[in-house]
């Protein structure tokens, strides 16, 4: 919490209210399936912890909780003796996220997947994987990404600040996770094949097409017709992420079964935010057809 200080950004409650002398493993290398629908937006998977271990919470599309929000991926960063997790926000504008490499638009600053447009998303088919039949799509390859696949933010992993946007977009109004993201990472927690003891840092269900529980909550919801059919998730097992490629930082593999985790209690900050749009997303490119693989 001291570094998180230092480094001028607020940290937020650990979804456990916990601290873990354990680095996170890497990020997966995987496939993003097709987007199922227009309207839905790419959450990517990222490690939790329960249970005395990490756990891979798959990637997946799911409908933002209101019409112009953007993710802003969860992290872990490193802080008075242990790493902490920063839960991940919808808002306007897309904030810090520990300058963690997620793969598809998340390159670690700002987001590059598309942006909203008079009431409707726009994707960047050079990082989203939309499929056939949708007209709203650009192609946009302007981005720099280093492919470092390290999960945290901190000594040994990813040494980056928020920038003054990212710091207002964390001032702004925003939702937490919506009901479906909740239920999907529980599933994840009750998987042992999630687990990383299990899995050694390869999962076997990476990434989904919705969750299974949006039927529950979201059918008739939004973007009538399309979204009234209860589709569950297509599992999508590791395989090459974009062409990007998978480096494995030594500490995370060697460390995860030997260094002991210690729980500590955090006091609630509240998530600051409110900036502009990242510039590329003030810049709406108009649409080009088809839907290319992502990244």
């Amino acid at each position: 919490m001291l570094l998180a200080g230092l480094l001028g950004f607020t940290p937020l409650l650990a979804s456990a209210d916990v601290s873990v002398t354990v680095a996170p493993p890497v990020i997966p290398v995987y496939d993003q399936p097709p987007c199922p629908g227009d309207g839905y937006l790419w959450t990517p998977g990222y490690w939790a912890w329960g249970d005395d271990d990490y756990y891979w919470v798959p990637g997946v599309w799911v409908l933002p909780p209101e019409i112009g929000f953007l993710w802003t991926p969860g992290w872990w960063g490193w802080g008075n003796g242990g790493y902490f997790w920063h839960t991940g926000y919808w808002g306007p504008h897309i904030g810090f996220y520990g300058g963690i490499n997620y793969g598809f638009g998340y390159f670690g600053t700002g987001f590059w997947g598309g942006h909203w447009e008079g009431g409707h998303f726009f994707y960047n088919t050079a990082c989203w994987h939309v499929g056939a039949g949708f007209h709203n799509t650009y192609v946009n390859h302007s981005w720099t990404e280093e492919h470092n696949r390290v999960s945290f933010n901190g000594p040994g992993g990813i040494d980056r600040r928020p920038t003054a946007e990212e710091e207002r977009a964390a001032h702004e109004g925003h939702h937490e996770l919506t009901e479906e993201q909740r239920a999907h990472e529980r599933d994840a927690t009750h998987d042992h094949a999630q687990k990383f003891s299990e899995n050694k840092g390869n999962p076997g269900k990476t990434a989904q097409t919705k969750t299974t529980h949006e039927a529950e909550h979201h059918e008739g919801e939004h973007h009538e017709g399309e979204h009234h059919e209860a589709q569950h998730g297509t599992e999508h097992h590791g395989e090459q992420h974009h062409g990007t490629e998978h480096h494995a930082t030594e500490h995370h593999t060697t460390e995860h079964h030997t260094t002991e985790h210690h729980t500590t209690e955090h006091h609630t900050t509240e998530h600051h935010s409110a900036p502009k749009a990242p510039e590329h997303h003030a810049s709406a490119p108009k649409k080009s057809g088809g839907g290319g693989k992502k990244k």
